[in-house]
């Protein structure tokens, strides 16, 4: 298995067992919902989507018969999704970032990056089972 495939699987797990442990605190803390939104994205951007990229990455393209059109894609699709999750994630936690707060820019910036991280996969992807030839 890729090094990046199993990155992707790790850091899904590790966001899994984070969002878990939020949920946690949730309950026991009613006054903690500033974690909603942390937990919500380490759930769904983190545990979810890590998942889905990672297990895509390895099955899609045996499935299709076919070599991943760009394992460096890949690479920087992994780098690029965890700094947008971490500062959608984190972000919130310091204070509600609303226009005009000073943490705004870089929680759009998060939210810009994890966006381009998710067109990196889908276009990776398309390319390896749509246009790329099987190999040999």
């Amino acid at each position: 298995m890729e090094g990046f495939v199993q990155r992707f699987i790790l850091m899904g797990v590790i966001y899994f067992i984070v969002a878990s442990l939020l949920g946690l605190v949730m309950i026991a803390q009613p006054g903690a919902e500033n974690l909603r939104f942390a937990h919500v994205h380490l759930n769904l951007l983190g545990w979810m989507s890590m998942l889905i990229f990672g297990v895509g990455y390895h099955v899609l393209p045996r499935f299709a018969g076919k070599v991943l059109h760009s394992k460096r894609l890949a690479e920087i699709q992994f780098w690029a999704a965890n700094a947008g999750l971490i500062g959608l994630a984190l972000i919130p936690l310091a204070a509600r970032p609303t226009e005009g707060d000073a943490l705004y820019p870089l929680f759009l910036l998060s939210g810009v990056v994890e966006v381009a991280a998710i067109l990196i996969f889908g276009y990776n992807i398309l390319m390896t089972l749509f246009i790329d030839r099987a190999p040999g």
